[in-house]
Protein backbone atom coordinates (compact mmCIF):
# COMPACT_ATOMS: atom_id res chain seq x y z
CA UNK A 1 0.00 0.00 0.00
CA UNK A 2 1.36 3.50 -0.38
CA UNK A 3 3.88 4.48 2.50
CA UNK A 4 1.62 5.92 5.85
CA UNK A 5 2.29 9.30 7.65
CA UNK A 6 5.32 7.83 9.37
CA UNK A 7 6.90 6.44 6.47
CA UNK A 8 6.15 2.77 6.04
CA UNK A 9 4.10 0.41 4.04
CA UNK A 10 0.49 -0.71 5.84
CA UNK A 11 -1.60 -3.86 4.76
CA UNK A 12 -4.29 -2.92 2.37
CA UNK A 13 -7.67 -3.14 3.23
CA UNK A 14 -10.10 -4.58 0.77
CA UNK A 15 -13.94 -3.30 0.49
CA UNK A 16 -16.35 -5.49 2.27
CA UNK A 17 -17.21 -8.95 0.39
CA UNK A 18 -16.45 -12.94 0.02
CA UNK A 19 -12.98 -12.68 -1.74
CA UNK A 20 -11.57 -16.23 -1.81
CA UNK A 21 -10.72 -17.25 -5.15
CA UNK A 22 -7.81 -15.19 -6.45
CA UNK A 23 -6.20 -14.77 -10.63
CA UNK A 24 -3.90 -12.80 -12.64
CA UNK A 25 -6.29 -11.73 -15.26
CA UNK A 26 -3.46 -9.27 -17.00
CA UNK A 27 0.43 -8.61 -16.97
CA UNK A 28 1.97 -6.42 -19.63
CA UNK A 29 4.50 -3.38 -19.07
CA UNK A 30 2.06 -0.87 -17.48
CA UNK A 31 0.20 -2.86 -15.46
CA UNK A 32 -0.37 -5.96 -13.32
CA UNK A 33 -4.12 -7.22 -12.47
CA UNK A 34 -5.26 -9.31 -9.90
CA UNK A 35 -8.97 -10.55 -9.65
CA UNK A 36 -10.95 -11.73 -7.19
CA UNK A 37 -14.72 -13.05 -5.80
CA UNK A 38 -16.10 -15.97 -3.98
CA UNK A 39 -15.95 -18.07 -6.90
CA UNK A 40 -14.07 -17.08 -10.59
CA UNK A 41 -15.98 -19.77 -12.20
CA UNK A 42 -18.44 -16.96 -14.22
CA UNK A 43 -17.61 -13.23 -12.82
CA UNK A 44 -15.74 -11.10 -10.41
CA UNK A 45 -16.10 -8.24 -8.33
CA UNK A 46 -13.30 -7.26 -7.18
CA UNK A 47 -9.37 -6.05 -8.65
CA UNK A 48 -6.70 -4.93 -7.78
CA UNK A 49 -4.60 -3.25 -10.18
CA UNK A 50 -0.96 -2.23 -9.84
CA UNK A 51 0.10 0.46 -11.88
CA UNK A 52 3.86 0.28 -12.88
CA UNK A 53 4.07 -2.75 -12.00
CA UNK A 54 8.66 -3.31 -11.01
CA UNK A 55 8.21 -6.74 -9.00
CA UNK A 56 5.82 -9.43 -8.86
CA UNK A 57 5.88 -12.73 -6.58
CA UNK A 58 2.80 -14.34 -6.67
CA UNK A 59 1.63 -17.69 -8.18
CA UNK A 60 -1.22 -16.85 -11.01
CA UNK A 61 -4.05 -18.43 -8.77
CA UNK A 62 -4.88 -18.45 -5.02
CA UNK A 63 -7.32 -18.48 -2.48
CA UNK A 64 -7.91 -16.96 0.53
CA UNK A 65 -4.95 -14.63 0.70
CA UNK A 66 -4.05 -12.69 4.11
CA UNK A 67 -2.95 -8.86 3.62
CA UNK A 68 -0.27 -7.88 5.51
CA UNK A 69 2.14 -4.84 5.96
CA UNK A 70 5.72 -6.04 4.48
CA UNK A 71 8.46 -7.01 6.65
CA UNK A 72 11.73 -4.92 6.89
CA UNK A 73 13.51 -7.82 5.30
CA UNK A 74 11.45 -7.43 2.57
CA UNK A 75 11.44 -3.78 1.98
CA UNK A 76 15.51 -4.31 2.00
CA UNK A 77 15.10 -6.79 -0.84
CA UNK A 78 13.06 -4.64 -2.74
CA UNK A 79 15.50 -1.64 -2.19
CA UNK A 80 18.38 -3.43 -2.97
CA UNK A 81 16.92 -4.97 -6.55
CA UNK A 82 15.21 -1.99 -7.40
CA UNK A 83 17.66 0.75 -5.75
CA UNK A 84 14.60 2.11 -4.54
CA UNK A 85 11.39 1.88 -2.17
CA UNK A 86 8.63 2.28 -4.65
CA UNK A 87 4.98 3.68 -3.33
CA UNK A 88 3.19 0.73 -3.40
CA UNK A 89 4.41 -2.85 -1.81
CA UNK A 90 1.96 -5.14 -1.06
CA UNK A 91 2.48 -8.41 1.15
CA UNK A 92 0.42 -11.63 1.42
CA UNK A 93 0.09 -15.22 2.55
CA UNK A 94 -2.00 -17.31 0.20
CA UNK A 95 -3.21 -20.82 -0.03
CA UNK A 96 -1.64 -21.88 -3.56
CA UNK A 97 -2.42 -25.93 -3.48
CA UNK A 98 0.79 -26.87 -1.32
CA UNK A 99 1.20 -27.79 1.95
CA UNK A 100 2.17 -24.29 3.10
CA UNK A 101 0.76 -20.93 2.71
CA UNK A 102 2.70 -18.79 -0.11
CA UNK A 103 4.31 -15.39 0.59
CA UNK A 104 3.74 -13.08 -2.22
CA UNK A 105 5.05 -9.83 -2.61
CA UNK A 106 4.20 -6.94 -4.58
CA UNK A 107 6.18 -3.73 -5.90
CA UNK A 108 4.52 -0.94 -7.81
CA UNK A 109 4.21 2.32 -8.66
CA UNK A 110 0.30 2.70 -7.80
CA UNK A 111 -2.49 0.61 -6.74
CA UNK A 112 -6.09 1.03 -7.67
CA UNK A 113 -9.07 -1.39 -5.79
CA UNK A 114 -11.61 -1.60 -8.63
CA UNK A 115 -14.71 -3.21 -7.10
CA UNK A 116 -17.52 -4.06 -10.33
CA UNK A 117 -18.93 -6.94 -11.87
CA UNK A 118 -17.11 -8.37 -14.66
CA UNK A 119 -18.11 -11.36 -16.23
CA UNK A 120 -15.84 -14.10 -17.38
CA UNK A 121 -18.32 -15.19 -20.34
CA UNK A 122 -20.44 -13.93 -22.81
CA UNK A 123 -23.91 -12.30 -22.19
CA UNK A 124 -26.28 -10.25 -24.82
CA UNK A 125 -28.19 -8.47 -21.77
CA UNK A 126 -25.47 -7.00 -19.71
CA UNK A 127 -26.36 -4.38 -17.91
CA UNK A 128 -24.51 -1.15 -18.02
CA UNK A 129 -23.11 -1.74 -14.56
CA UNK A 130 -21.25 -4.59 -16.01
CA UNK A 131 -18.11 -5.26 -18.18
CA UNK A 132 -16.66 -7.91 -19.80
CA UNK A 133 -13.19 -9.65 -18.98
CA UNK A 134 -10.41 -8.90 -21.67
CA UNK A 135 -10.77 -12.34 -23.08
CA UNK A 136 -14.57 -12.34 -23.41
CA UNK A 137 -15.86 -11.72 -26.99
CA UNK A 138 -18.99 -11.71 -27.90
CA UNK A 139 -19.93 -14.83 -30.83
CA UNK A 140 -19.81 -12.24 -33.88
CA UNK A 141 -15.94 -11.39 -33.35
Amino acid sequence: MPVDAEGSHAAIQLPEGSWWDWDVIAWDGGQFKLAADHDLTYHHGLELVFGDPLLVSCPSSFHDPVFRAPSPAELLKIRRRLGEEPPVVVAFEADAGGREPVSCLIAAGRLDIVRETVLRYWREDAGPDQRFAPWVRSPAQ
